[in-house]
């Protein structure tokens, strides 16, 4: 598995959580509370959050890593409609 992550800081990161996960429940067998999520995108994909009072942390796994900057960019895209309110800064790292 190739796991990159990205720290967006945000004062709202429990709420884009939970709207990502909202989202994406309607096509993916998503878990969350206002804390953490999951969203298995595919068998050989997933997501996962983490929200604390200064940051959202998103974990993303795949197997093969040509689809990795395909879902970062999925996700990044996501994220950026829900917080539209405010400039993120989203930074992947391996």
């Amino acid at each position: 598995m190739h796991l990159s992550k990205a720290v967006v800081r945000t004062e709202h990161a429990s709420r884009y959580l939970q709207q990502l996960c909202k989202h994406w429940s309607h096509k993916f067998s998503v878990d969350f509370d206002p804390l953490k999520g999951r969203v298995p995108f595919s068998d050989t994909a997933e997501v996962t959050f983490a929200a604390d009072d200064a940051a959202l942390t998103m974990t993303l796994s795949v197997a093969d890593s040509s689809q990795q900057e395909r879902m970062q960019h999925v996700i990044d895209d996501h994220l950026k409609r829900f917080a539209f309110r405010e400039e993120l800064d989203i930074v992947w790292t391996d």
